[in-house]
């Protein structure tokens, strides 16, 4: 039950195919240099041609990390939206949804309609796209629990919700995981007893079998392997063995110890063809990796889910930044008490999410050279406690101080109290269906070219993550407005659609406003004689048959 677009454009630049959707699109950019004092502008304009294939193939998600509160969470999302159950709560029955979901529950502006009021429609109906309904999820974890147990564990599904998924999530039993106790805190050592045994590159065989194991048994088209287990420690990144994919590969074989379990399912899951997407901080994603996704023509993204505070940040930042007001104090404080909390209240593995908590401003600041100086930043401070009590309910609160006119100061204090797996799960939904649908979308310059993928490095993505990977040179885009732009307008260039502008000329020139409503005329007269001619020859090739 593919989410199947009802979208037609109409116009010389798109040809819609049973296979493909063919766009010609022009891409536009300005292009500056500099010349002693003064900026050479010049805009920059090349021809495209994209084609978006409209077969949705069966596809398979693999958590790693399947038993925790994210894995079991999205699990029971999944089946409760499914199974369109509802249950009963304090404040009355409840039903299931996907709020939380860019693809699920928001809308984007196609157009205006003929009164020029915009026109909005669901993410999710402007491509083809794999219904939630229709995931296959399989996956690993180091805890023996089944996926009810680990539903009971987490305290995050309602109970009664959980008495009706009981059943269903009790025959869901996680497949052995890679432990090793020097990347992820030692509290997390009475959890693993369902474990791979063996040297590393025996680990990476058994996580291949797996994967293959998983998709011939449900006939998958493809497969995302998703990270959403505990945060590990930095790996140390030494030349010679994470640089290149041979080399890693090599210290794989030769079980190199700084090989982290992370990067062991990356590369196994590149290796089976897979697409590979990191949920946590640690650098899993080293440029051995991103090689070898790029040699299979597969994605890799990555790093870190950003849920709560950090997207808050992202927004807040570039509001503040853009309206010409300097952010120079900037201190997060969080505390949680699910095991994610728990891990990460080892020096290590907290040292992991402080980077990428921290970064997420860096872009905003160096885009106002009239702000700050080469090289000044805000001083940032980021805090994570473990307090037990409090369990998936996390609390952030944010100290955002910046100079105003005169050297003043403006504070804003902000408090958030989250569930953080209920805020998590429709971004692991979002990441899947998204990285599926671009592994659609191939483009080119002209006939004489190849079709190609997009770059194995999956930055389209990055509206979802703290930390965006990016390829090798390209600029790290952590404000939210404009990750959310990039999606979307990706989207509307594979329909031969410009990039949404929000100048909205028809309202403010008159002569636009008149030109535009004849548009609308002469097409409503185009699609009213389309529709007679359309139905007479229908009539004409019935009573055809008819005589015959």
């Amino acid at each position: 039950m593919e989410k199947s677009s009802n979208i037609q454009v109409i116009s010389p630049n798109v040809k819609y195919t049973e296979d493909y959707i063919y766009a010609d699109y022009e891409y536009e950019e300005t292009l500056v240099t500099k010349k002693d004092n003064e900026l050479l502008v010049k805009p920059y304009q090349t021809s495209l041609c994209i084609r978006t294939a409209r077969k949705v193939g069966r596809l398979g998600i693999m958590l790693v990390g399947w038993g925790g509160n994210n894995g079991s969470t999205f699990t029971a999302a999944v089946l409760a939206n499914r199974h369109q159950l509802s249950w009963q709560t304090k404040n009355g029955k409840m039903d299931p949804n996907w709020y939380g979901s860019i693809t699920q529950a928001s809308t984007v502006r196609l157009g205006i309609d003929e009164s020029g009021k915009d026109v909005y429609v669901g993410m999710s109906e402007l491509l083809p796209m794999v219904h939630p309904d229709d995931l296959v999820i399989d996956g690993w974890d180091i805890s023996p629990l089944n996926l009810a147990e680990s539903m009971v564990r987490a305290k995050v599904i309602d109970y009664d919700l959980q008495q009706k998924l009981k059943k269903e999530m009790s025959a869901m039993k996680p497949r052995p995981a890679i432990y090793d106790p020097d990347f992820i805190a030692a509290n997390q050592a009475d959890r693993a007893t369902n474990l791979i045994r063996g040297s590393r590159y025996e680990q990476y065989l058994q996580v291949r079998a797996d994967i293959k194991d998983c998709r011939d048994r449900n006939k998958l088209d493809s497969v995302i392997v998703l990270w959403t287990a505990n945060t590990e420690r930095l790996c140390e990144v030494r030349a010679g063995v994470h640089d290149t994919s041979d080399n890693l590969e090599r210290a794989l074989r030769n079980n190199d110890t700084e090989i982290s379990p992370s990067t062991i399912f990356a590369m196994a899951a590149v290796d089976e063809g897979c697409c590979y997407i990191n949920g946590s901080p640690q650098n899993t994603l080293v440029s051995g990796v991103v090689e070898r996704a790029e040699r299979a023509g597969v994605f890799v993204a990555g790093d870190d889910f950003k849920s709560g505070q950090t997207k808050l940040k992202s927004v807040l930042v570039d509001f503040l930044v853009t309206a010409g007001l300097k952010p120079v104090s900037i201190v997060s404080y969080n505390h949680l008490g699910n095991n994610d909390g728990k891990n990460l209240s080892a020096p290590k593995q907290f040292r992991s999410k402080e980077i990428t908590k921290s970064n997420v401003v860096d872009d905003m600041v160096e885009s106002n050279n009239i702000l700050y100086k080469p090289g000044e930043k805000p001083d940032h401070v980021v805090v994570i406690k473990y307090v037990p009590y409090v369990g998936d309910s996390k609390r952030a609160m944010d100290e955002y101080t910046s100079e105003i006119l005169l050297h003043g100061t403006n504070t804003l204090a902000v408090h958030n109290t989250c569930e953080d797996s209920l805020l998590a799960t429709p971004l692991i939904l979002d990441l899947a269906l998204l990285t599926e649908l671009f592994s659609r979308v191939q483009l080119r310059r002209d006939d004489t070219e190849e079709w190609q993928s997009l770059h194995a490095v999956l930055s389209l993505v990055s509206y979802l993550l703290k930390a965006p990977l990016v390829a090798e040179g390209a600029p790290v885009v952590n404000a939210l407005g404009k990750q959310r732009a990039a999606i979307e307008n990706m989207m509307r260039a594979c329909l031969a659609l410009r990039p949404i502008h929000n100048m909205q000329l028809e309202h403010k020139v008159y002569t636009l406003n008149h030109s535009l409503t004849q548009s609308f005329n002469h097409s409503l007269i185009q699609s009213f004689t389309q529709s007679i001619i359309h139905s007479l020859t229908l009539r004409f090739l019935y009573h055809k048959v008819t005589n015959e």
